[in-house]
């Protein structure tokens, strides 16, 4: 995902292993500040745009439309950019075939209920209790991966789960308690974590008829948002909302919208570009940690009060994930550790 030149991956780890360790440490903490920064900005960005009381716009389809359409361009404009200076940038060249887009479409489907529950979620809860709102994507993950895939989850991986749904239900309780829950933002929520499991699962399916490029999938996955978000504009209402809304031809809500579409497109290079210089399992765990900073800063900005229960909760989901992360990463290294029979022992067993 990288967007600069494209180099030899060998060349890369030799030089990497030649880098000092203090260059290499700042290299990381820097990256991981980057992918902190931009996701937890996305996050109260995107809530300012869904729920600000001074801004007052009730369109969460537009909202998501419009990201979707700074998304596009900007793919698009990239590799015009790649085209017309070669060797600057390593960004693949993007030509809308309408047989791809429609073979993309079962994805886009579940993309487009992907951020569009994400958002109406944020929408309607409060940021310190989005994390758990959509905290049963793991959840979702090994109970799809059993009926889609038929992939068995061991014990210890099944428990975390248990853990994460215990946690999820006790901040549902709590929130209830303090009065300030919303059944609709958290079905959307729980309907945004089966549509991230989901969005998983298709795109290993359908990155073949992209070449394998998850750039050129973000393109035709944001064209065909694009297209499909027009007939719900109109069904929903949103449009005469729209028109009728003050700051329409305000050039700060323009440029909120457009920083929020930035984020958006941003937040997949620097994820790409965290596990780039960590790995898979290091981004997860970073991804935890950030969502319980995120939950943190959320309490203080918005000066709220929650009950130890309620730290509680965040502390069960956030572990159970964590734990999750650390059994399929161990799991995963015993199987790669596991001894093969060799080759003279395979014959004399055909034999």
């Amino acid at each position: 995902m990288a967007l600069m030149g494209t180099s030899d991956p060998s060349g890369e780890a030799e030089a990497s292993h030649e880098k000092p360790f203090v260059l290499r440490a700042l290299q990381i903490a820097l990256v991981v500040s980057l992918y902190w920064v931009t996701s937890i900005s996305m996050v109260f960005l995107n809530k300012y745009l869904l729920d600000s009381p001074s801004l007052q716009l009730d369109t969460p389809i537009f909202v998501t439309f419009y990201q979707c359409l700074v998304t596009t361009l900007l793919c698009k404009g990239l590799s015009s950019l790649a085209t017309c200076c070669p060797g600057t940038m390593d960004f693949p060249t993007l030509r809308l075939d309408l047989r791809v887009a429609r073979s993309i479409l079962p994805l886009s489907v579940v993309f487009i209920g992907m951020i569009t529950f994400n958002n109406l979620s944020l929408k309607y809860v409060g940021v310190a209790f989005y994390n758990v709102g959509r905290s049963l994507t793991t959840v979702f993950n090994v109970l799809l991966s059993y009926l889609l895939l038929k992939q068995t989850t061991s014990f210890y991986a099944l428990l975390t789960c248990s853990i994460i749904i215990g946690g999820f239900w006790l901040g549902v309780d709590q929130e209830g308690a303090e009065g300030t829950l919303s059944w609709t933002g958290t079905l959307f929520g729980v309907l945004a974590s089966l549509c991230v499991s989901l969005n998983a699962i298709y795109t290993k399916k359908v990155l073949p008829a992209v070449d394998g490029s998850i750039w050129r999938l973000t393109f035709y996955n944001n064209v065909n948002a694009c297209v499909l978000f027009l007939p719900l504009l109109l069904l929903l209402g949103e449009l005469p909302a729209l028109y009728n809304f003050p700051q329409l031809g305000s050039a700060h809500f323009w440029g909120t919208m457009t920083l929020g579409g930035l984020l958006g497109f941003a937040i997949g290079y620097v994820t790409g570009l965290q596990i780039k210089f960590t790995s898979p399992l290091t981004h997860n765990v970073s991804g935890t940690a950030k969502a319980c900073a995120q939950t943190v800063l959320a309490v203080l900005y918005y000066e709220e009060t929650k009950s130890f229960l309620w730290w509680v909760s965040n502390m069960m989901v956030l572990g159970g994930s964590s734990a999750y992360t650390w059994v399929r990463g161990w799991e995963m290294k015993k199987i790669e550790e596991e001894p093969r029979p060799k080759e003279d022992e395979k014959s004399n067993v055909e034999v």
